[in-house]
């Protein structure tokens, strides 16, 4: 019964980012961007922890959730705006996946618990919030930091690199170690990391 649940779980969540109109080229063609996100942090769990419960790679695959219906720029364009933005989305979307959870048959305990994760809830303290935390960082630093850093002045992007890092446990930081990057982007984590 658990297997039906969570692959039904899993087709919903996967359907939902499905409807992303954003587009990218991917190794399986052009695809939905939110469906893409979603693969690879999946991709990146099974590489930090490959015996992850059910209910944290359901909260990993929902990470996004729907997060095209909510726009960066329909918040504030300054740090408060980010921050109110991230806020409701962690909400919104921990909201989404908890009733996809009780929809395929999840009892309400783990819809809960999947809607923590998605949360982020005591981080640094619950070990799958922060295994959820690092898959993020990660797949930030695999699919989103190069496009991320043109948009920037070397002095942000370093500050952003070191809140990334502080995030992130020592098993995060060797996977983000060991990815291939450029040299750009190897230069400026060395410089992230110097001091």
């Amino acid at each position: 019964m658990s297997d039906y649940k969570f692959q039904t779980a899993l087709r919903w969540i996967d359907e939902a980012h499905a409807q992303d109109p954003k587009k990218v080229q991917s190794d399986q063609g052009l695809q939905p961007y939110e469906l893409f996100y979603s693969n690879k942090m999946s991709d990146y769990l099974a590489r930090r922890d490959p015996n992850a419960s059910e209910l944290l790679q359901l909260a990993i695959r929902a990470q996004h959730l729907r997060r095209w219906e909510v726009p960066r720029d329909s918040y504030a364009k300054n740090k408060t705006g980010y921050h109110l933005w991230r806020t409701y989305l962690k909400k919104r979307q921990a909201e989404l996946v908890a009733q996809i959870c009780l929809d395929s048959g999840y009892p309400q305990g783990d819809a809960n618990r999947v809607a923590a994760l998605v949360r982020k809830e005591n981080l640094k303290q619950d070990a799958e919030t922060q295994t959820l935390e690092d898959v993020a960082c990660l797949v930030f630093l695999d699919d989103q930091f190069e496009e991320f850093e043109k948009e920037h002045d070397e002095a942000k992007i370093i500050n952003i690199l070191r809140k990334t890092w502080v995030k992130m446990s020592e098993r995060g930081h060797e996977l983000a170690l060991s990815m291939s990057m450029s040299d750009r982007t190897r230069d400026l984590v060395a410089q992230a990391l110097a001091d």
